[in-house]
């Protein structure tokens, strides 16, 4: 899904009562033909129901129970149906402070109740190296920023850094562009940062494919860390 993430693209998007927005359906699940809403920003596009079906397909033994990240939420239809698919807690990160808002109306809308979601205002990247987050670590994460500006990197970085995620986690990576190099160029870099080495795993780390697909020009990929 791609989302807003730059100051510059929200800059005009704060006025929270009169802002244009869109609406996108969960798919699946107990909040099955529910309505999410997601503000008119550049950038912020959810991820087609086509995709959406395949990457829950994929879920399916793991997302019961899970404990999930969706580390740039835009309307959060990914987190939100995670939660309808059985779910026990998704953590929404949002740098937009209108989708933010309305992050948080669409969970009162869906009568979740407060252990089961945290929404927080803020870079994922930065959010994640500041700020306390509970659970650890995730058993999904979703990574699927816009696709220009590569914001998943630095994600992972943090995640590995912060131990966030390990070896059972499953990644959802969503790009326009071929995610096999980018990923090996991303290994080199943490493989030969002692910072990241000292901070997470004190071994090579290498990204396994679990399952990977292509519609249109969007690339997405299920991915685990394994070390060696």
């Amino acid at each position: 899904m791609k989302k807003s993430t730059s100051s510059r693209e929200h800059r005009n998007n704060h006025k929270s009562k009169n802002i244009a927005a869109g609406d996108v359906r969960i798919i699946g699940g107990q909040f099955k033909r529910r309505v999410v809403r997601f503000i008119d920003a550049e950038g912020l596009r959810p991820t087609p129901d086509r995709l959406r079906e395949t990457l829950f397909s994929w879920l399916l033994p793991d997302i019961h129970g899970a404990y999930v990240l969706d580390s740039c939420a835009g309307s959060g239809v990914l987190g939100f149906e995670a939660l309808s698919r059985g779910a026990a807690h998704t953590t929404f990160i949002e740098i937009n402070p209108a989708q933010s808002n309305m992050l948080r109306q669409s969970a009162e809308q869906l009568h979740l109740s407060a252990d089961t979601h945290q929404i927080i205002q803020g870079t994922a990247e930065r959010v994640l190296m500041q700020e306390q987050i509970v659970p650890r670590p995730f058993n999904i994460v979703f990574i699927d920023p816009p696709y220009a500006q590569d914001l998943w990197q630095p994600i992972l970085i943090a995640l590995i850094t912060q131990s966030l995620i390990d070896s059972e986690t499953l990644i959802y990576l969503e790009a326009d562009k071929d995610l096999e190099s980018q990923l090996k160029q991303l290994e080199e870099t943490l493989n030969k940062n002692p910072d990241i080495q000292s901070s997470a795993i004190q071994q090579i780390i290498r990204f396994e494919c679990v399952k990977q697909t292509k519609v249109g020009q969007v690339v997405a990929g299920l991915y685990r860390l394994s070390s060696s």
